[in-house]
């Protein structure tokens, strides 16, 4: 099996910096997500809407550069679906 890892960082309403990785194993995504001052990462479960909208983007943005499967972006555009339902 292949992991496929995507990585963005961003500032935090208080302004700390909070960093995100989404692994893709095994044709599912799990989010990772830590702030600067931590050591540990913090599994989420179920990954906050924001977090999915923003892997979204970062996925259509490496398929763009032929980097990422068309697969993954829609397999994404399901799972933000089904979680705006909820």
């Amino acid at each position: 099996m292949t992991r496929v890892t995507h990585v963005w960082k961003e500032a935090t309403p208080d302004g700390q910096k909070r960093e995100v990785r989404a692994v893709k194993f095994n044709g599912a995504f799990r989010i990772q997500s830590k702030l600067r001052d931590e050591t540990a990462w913090t599994y989420h479960d179920v990954p906050r809407i924001e977090d999915l909208r923003e892997l979204r983007e970062v996925l259509f943005r490496k398929y763009q550069r032929r980097r990422a499967p068309y697969e993954d972006v829609v397999l994404l555009d399901e799972l933000l679906r089904r979680r705006e339902r909820e």
